[in-house]
């Protein structure tokens, strides 16, 4: 009985690719728990998803759908890097990763990061990196990352 549950609870909290349904399903206001998001048409969105998705394997946004209410609840990005450094080396850029308030605590963030690795690795990547704040980088380190350097950043008007 209890190896049932855990395969129901597996199937129910599945890392996938981002649909263009998923706005509908709240994929925006999980966003907005993160960081700066407004309202998007669903136009937009469209268009943005259509162009990601031209990307193919070199940008690739996840989600995880609590299949009970329909509704996205954990997402993250990877994008890769092509680079000249490192034998024409490739690098993976971890963005984005958000577990909505509701869900936190159950492993749903290492399941994405992971996730996002794994798929970072198999493009060829020879390294991952990623920016968090402070708060996080306790996180990040339960998922294998250590901090390195510093990071800096300049916003545009």
């Amino acid at each position: 009985m209890v190896s049932n549950f855990v395969k129901e609870e597996e199937q129910a909290f599945e890392v996938r690719r981002l649909e263009i349904s998923d706005k509908s399903k709240g994929f925006v206001e999980l966003l907005q728990q993160l960081s700066v998001c407004d309202s998007i048409s669903d136009e937009e969105f469209k268009a943005r998803f259509e162009d990601l998705n031209s990307h193919g394997d070199d940008h690739v946004i996840v989600v995880i759908e609590d299949v009970e209410s329909s509704k996205i609840i954990a997402s993250g990005s990877v994008f890769v890097e092509k680079k000249f450094l490192r034998n024409c080396g490739k690098v993976g850029h971890i963005e984005d990763v958000v577990v909505d308030s509701s869900a936190r605590g159950m492993g749903l963030g290492q399941k994405i990061v992971g996730f996002l690795t794994n798929h970072a690795r198999s493009m060829g990547c020879y390294k991952v990196i990623l920016d968090c704040s402070v708060e996080n980088k306790d996180f990040y380190e339960k998922c294998g990352f250590k901090p390195k350097e510093i990071q800096m950043v300049m916003y545009f008007d």
